[in-house]
């Protein structure tokens, strides 16, 4: 499974909560990412230097850091592609135009948990949640703990209780002091939580009797300084200077294992797609992983639109430079590792490939000469200036969002805009590791990691071709065989997950994925040929449904499929292609036709699997199924529904999708 497309596809959450006036106030985003059972992790490594300045912050605990450096609004994110750390970071910066009000932003995995039920020693304090889901509504990898650590009755009395890991609500003895509010990536995230960010701030100047400050104009976080070590100089490195060279474990999203590739190869037989099958030797790196695990990887941008870039922007992208936080109190005293170069930064860390949200267009503005075209375009597309807030929102769609302009087109198509190179990388999110289900199960090889991804590739403004970050970077990654060359490698690092196959071997599946949303399945499918034949376990009744456009053209694993069919893993085995007849023929049409052995297995107490598009082909799924519940149990729609949620809660209905 590739997610590949839905990066920035996050559903997340917000939570303010007011320690003196004892109010809070949650925002959610929801997220369609893939799911993680990371209940007990390793603290991610600090950089030597952001750890130096965090020691400076006065006591160990939070509540006396804040008092040390006279914060009152403590912002605690959780993020898993960089959204809901960028909007805490903005909401930071806002605070400073507001009297009596300054904010800290911190990670809730640096905080004893307990000391949050002592905010009310701050005057007017604020805490504020600001935390994505993804999956089914699961915490992100840096709220998994706290998230855990909610569930105790004995913690519920000391501040919040989560409520449940879809919505990640949280109930306190304290009162909201702006609703809750809900916001969805798949319609427009920004506007939905720049309108709850607005109410938020009019509570709090309501509740605190505090004015906003008559200040315009950007508000830097960050700034160029010329005082750095040219010494230690950054080339990559996710975290730790010079980790890429100096390997060693635990290896994890702070600290990914640079795997060679040992198999890169097309699983497409013609057609105008490509479909990559690779493979990375993990024998050297003590890495463990099950079938149904996320393998992620760590891609770096196209050169060629990265050497685009430095010349829009005027700079030479070998020089070396340094932004430091400009309030020296923060605990992120750099918005990626610094110092670095141009080309670096452009390369490994920042997003360049991402749709520009409307407040980094706002900022180009100041860079735009006044009366230019594009500026009136700028002004335009953001709504200001006298401009209609229902039109901009129209246009940025179109202009923006339709024809998938990045950043570097946007700089090549408003020729006027001069915008500072520094302010650009501080305002573009981080590049995140793109998250695939995989493709192998250790059972059959525990050396090796396989990989199954489409070439994601579509036409954006003007004729040009848009390429996948990930998978563009991994196709380029093929070992060259006899030749006297290192191998290529992915830095990779491995996110357990709680799409896995029964706990007991006997149990009949249902497994649901056409296209790569096959990925898990080879895996799972390896597993139970290893129980039959080397385990010499019993295992129960195994289907798949699968599918593809065309048998002779994109059929993948084949091969495979037919062995296990013959071998007896696999007991009986569906596939729609659903371009090889004049009606199209998806897995969800062979659902139906296959209804008496779909609700056999339900009524076996089996466990149904799903993996793919969740738009489409997840949410089609779920109305076959339901439709087969509510038939076979003679009951109505809403009775099935219950059922199909109870099969959820029990693990046995799980998805693994993505939009």
């Amino acid at each position: 499974m590739s997610l590949e497309g839905m990066i920035e596809n996050v559903n997340s959450i917000y939570c303010a909560a007011i320690s003196l006036v004892v109010a809070a106030a949650l925002w959610k985003i929801y997220s369609k990412d893939s799911q993680n059972d990371n209940k007990f992790k390793i603290k991610p490594m600090t950089p030597m230097a952001q750890k130096e300045k965090e020691d400076d912050l006065g006591g160990d605990d939070i509540i006396s850091k804040m008092k040390a450096k006279g914060r009152n609004i403590l912002v605690l994110y959780g993020s898993q592609t960089g959204t809901a750390e960028d909007f805490s970071a903005g909401l930071a910066r806002e605070a400073h135009r507001y009297e009596k009000m300054k904010a800290m932003v911190v990670d809730p995995e640096e905080i004893e948990y307990e000391d949050l039920s002592r905010l009310n020693e701050i005057p007017n304090s604020v805490l504020v949640f600001l935390v994505a889901t993804y999956g089914e509504g699961d915490p992100t990898d840096n709220t998994q703990t706290i998230y855990d650590w909610l569930q105790d009755e004995e913690h519920e009395e000391t501040l919040l209780r989560a409520r449940s890991s879809r919505s990640l609500d949280w109930a306190t003895r304290r009162e909201r002091i702006v609703d809750l509010g809900l916001g969805d990536d798949d319609a427009n995230i920004e506007e939905d939580f720049n309108a709850w960010k607005e109410q938020f701030w009019l509570s709090v100047c309501r509740t605190f009797e505090v004015n906003r400050k008559e200040t315009d104009g950007t508000i830097r976080q960050y700034k160029l300084n010329p005082d750095f070590n040219k010494n230690r100089i950054f080339t990559g490195e996710v975290v730790r200077f010079n980790s890429h060279k100096n390997q060693r474990p635990p290896y994890d999203s702070k600290n990914p294992y640079y795997a060679k590739v040992a198999v890169n190869k097309e699983l497409h037989k013609g057609g105008d797609r490509s479909c990559m099958h690779i493979e990375v030797d993990i024998s050297d790196a003590k890495i463990r992983y099950e079938a149904g695990d996320h393998i992620a990887v760590y891609a770096s941008n196209n050169p060629v639109d990265v050497d685009k870039l430095c010349k829009l922007l005027g700079v030479d992208g070998e020089e070396t430079f340094s932004l430091e936080n400009v309030d020296e109190d923060s605990s992120k005293k750099y918005p990626f590792p610094c110092p670095t170069t141009y080309r670096t930064a452009l390369t490994h860390y920042v997003d360049i490939h991402g749709q520009p949200r409307a407040n980094l267009l706002a900022e180009l503005v100041q860079y735009t000469p006044p009366q230019s075209e594009s500026r009136l375009m700028l002004e335009k597309l953001c709504g200001i200036h006298g401009q209609d807030p229902a039109e901009a929102k129209k246009l940025y769609q179109e202009w923006v969002l339709d024809q998938r302009r990045t950043i570097h087109h946007i700089l090549e198509d408003l020729t006027e805009v001069k915008i500072a190179a520094d302010h650009l990388l501080e305002l573009l999110p981080r590049l995140q590791p793109r998250y695939y289900s995989i493709a192998s199960s250790p059972k059959h090889d525990s050396t090796r990691v396989a990989i199954c991804a489409i070439l994601v590739q579509y036409k954006a403004s003007k004729e040009r071709i848009n390429t996948g970050v990930a998978t563009g970077f991994m196709k380029n990654k093929v070992p060259t065989e006899g030749a006297d060359l290192p191998p290529p490698t992915l830095p990779v690092f491995i996110r357990r997950s709680q799409f896995k196959l029964p706990f007991r071997t006997t149990t009949p599946i249902i497994m649901i994925g056409p296209g790569t949303g096959f990925a898990p399945f080879r895996g799972f499918l390896q597993h139970r040929q290893w129980q039959r034949l080397s385990d010499k376990r019993e295992v129960g009744q195994t289907v798949l449904f699968t599918g593809c456009r065309n048998r002779e053209v994109d059929y993948i694993y084949s091969e495979e499929l037919e062995s296990f069919e013959k071998d007896g893993t696999i007991d009986k085995l569906f596939c729609a292609f659903s371009r090889d007849s004049e009606k199209k023929v998806y897995v969800q049409h062979l659902l139906a036709e296959q209804r008496e052995l779909v609700w056999d297995v339900i009524n076996r107490n089996g466990h149904i699997y799903v993996c793919g598009d969740a738009k489409n082909m997840a949410r089609d799924v779920n109305e076959v199924i339901l439709d087969i519940i509510s038939e076979f149990k003679k009951v109505p729609k809403s009775a099935a529904q219950d059922f199909l949620k109870s099969m959820r809660n029990k693990g046995r209905y799980q998805e693994d999708v993505w939009s």
